[in-house]
């Protein structure tokens, strides 16, 4: 955030803008971006739970998605390596967004053509193939949050962001509603399991992520994407990857089973009683116990001259001390809370809105109609709107306003739990939230984009995505208990206060931040 003077668009400026290239394919790419995600949750339940697999083992599915929080791990991977023969032909961003929409389809084909009605062996093929598909899907991420910031200057990332979300959005239709629509035609009327027509509805979304693909193909590499920072040999490349390989599967060994066995023994030993609280400490544990194995584990291997020890600490370690050195100690720590909290009152509140909805009287039917609808409609709108105001008036005035619509509008939940089961006050409520959400996290997106040096994109990004989910997710769990010990009301309240530590913030990072001309 400039303390600078800053250049007013005029609106008919502002409105040309959607019509750069740029754009474009940002809504083709988010398009891409939002079909894997339902089909490995929401989509995907339906079928196993058609197919007769125990609700147990289909949670168990959305392990799959695990790519999405720990995507950081493998971001260097992308940011460092070039791809044989393709990185030459299209470009180290297209390289690599081509190899990972291509992953999708062969993932999203690879369950297409599993029945996992028939089986253990069978499930396990599917549980595979959900698992390429989360990596697969988490990489087109990686890939496309480094193209969109590469692409276009740091006034357009607004309007890029808004773009990304309209079709990231769209997308997600599709693959949920839309494959569940599509099966129900193919059904013809039938009642019962029918795996052609699961089938056929993985087969048509796969050849729907072809738009990804197409688009890959028609867009242009980035300008700063072409700069090699390193040149080694292919096989300082080989040593680098096994690095990798070993340290990924050090935390993972850690995380799902050391850590388990040993914290599950810690917690009935010393945090028997705790309840939630309890669990909540000892995954937290788990996590940073594993974080420092695969630390640990990288440390040696680099140590030992299995790899690089300049190569890995490029991948590592320089992003992190880039984006310190940038903004000064003080600064890059208020920035990261601020990363960390800016989405803490929406997403603690989201968690139970759909009980909420039904605890109000609400019928499943009116809260699917007015909720997925109208309620996308509204985060589009808002998205859109986000995009304007962010590219005439700049990001540091949008996201205070984001902030600030976002605390004010869980008030109107309140009145909402006074008035009861009104389809009208419901769409006020939804409309109100859904666009202010809109808003806010396009300048939220921006605002990150302006954090990211050209010269660590995919990583540096990687992390802020991961950083900016995790503490609300972590208190989100405790949605439950706080509406059991305080009501809906005085809960409400307190998700709207959650949002002025935020204001503040951003106040005092305005002051404070200054990113570079750049990047």
């Amino acid at each position: 955030m400039s303390h600078g003077a800053r250049e007013i668009r005029s609106w008919g400026e502002t409105f040309r803008l959607w019509l750069h290239p740029g754009a474009v394919a940002m809504l083709f790419l988010g398009f891409a971006a939002g079909i894997p995600i339902l089909l490995i949750f929401s989509t995907l339940s339906v079928w196993l739970i058609e197919a007769g697999v125990e609700r147990s083992a289909v949670t168990f599915f959305s392990w799959a998605a695990l790519g999405y929080s720990f995507k950081f791990l493998w971001a260097p991977i992308v940011d460092l390596l070039p791809l044989p023969f393709l990185t030459r032909m299209l470009g180290r961003r297209r390289a690599w967004l081509l190899v990972a929409q291509l992953l999708v389809i062969a993932a999203i084909l690879t369950m297409a053509s599993v029945d996992p009605a028939q089986g253990s062996v069978h499930l396990t093929l599917m549980a595979l193939a959900a698992v390429l598909l989360g990596f697969s899907s988490a990489t087109q991420d990686i890939v496309i949050d480094a193209y969109r910031i590469e692409r276009g200057e740091e006034s357009l990332q607004a309007l890029f962001a808004s773009m990304y979300i309209a079709g990231y959005r769209m997308g997600m239709l599709v693959a949920g509603a839309g494959s569940l629509f599509l099966a129900d035609y193919l059904a013809g009327g039938a009642t019962g399991y029918s795996y052609a027509v699961w089938r056929t509805t993985y087969t048509i979304m796969a050849a729907v992520m072809g738009c990804g693909v197409v688009t890959t193909l028609c867009i242009g590499e980035p300008v700063p994407s072409t700069f090699n920072r390193h040149s080694y040999t292919t096989f300082e490349y080989l040593r680098f990857l096994a690095v990798f390989a070993v340290t990924v599967a050090a935390f993972a060994l850690t995380f799902f089973y050391a850590g388990a066995g040993l914290f599950h023994k810690l917690s009935l030993s010393f945090l028997a009683g705790e309840g939630a609280f309890a669990s909540f400490i000892v995954e937290v544990l788990r996590f940073f116990i594993a974080i420092g194995v695969a630390a640990g584990v990288a440390w040696m291997t680099a140590a030992t001259g299995l790899a690089d020890k300049k190569m890995v600490a490029q991948a590592y370690f320089a992003p992190v001390r880039d984006f310190f050195l940038r903004n000064g100690g003080k600064a890059a720590i208020l920035i990261l809370l601020l990363v960390a909290i800016y989405r803490l009152s929406d997403v603690v509140l989201g968690v139970v809105s759909n009980v909420f909805y039904l605890d109000m009287g609400f019928s499943k039917t009116a809260i699917a109609g007015i909720t997925k609808s109208f309620g996308l409609a509204m985060i589009l709108a808002g998205g859109f709107l986000g995009g304007v105001l962010t590219a005439r008036f700049g990001v540091p005035k949008i996201l205070f306003l984001g902030a600030v619509l976002s605390a004010a509008t869980n008030l109107l939940f309140m009145l909402l739990a006074g008035t009861g089961a009104d389809i009208a006050m419901l769409t006020v409520v939804i409309g109100a939230d859904n666009l202010s959400a809109g808003i806010a996290t396009t300048a939220f997106i921006a605002f990150l984009s302006s954090l990211t040096s050209v010269s660590f994109t995919a990583v540096q990004y990687a992390i802020f995505s991961s950083l900016m989910t995790l503490l609300p997710k972590v208190i989100g769990g405790y949605s439950g208990t706080m509406v059991s010990a305080f009501g809906y009301g005085n809960f409400f309240l307190a998700t709207a206060l959650m949002g002025i530590p935020v204001l503040f913030l951003i106040i005092w990072v305005q002051r404070l931040h200054s990113p570079e001309e750049g990047r």
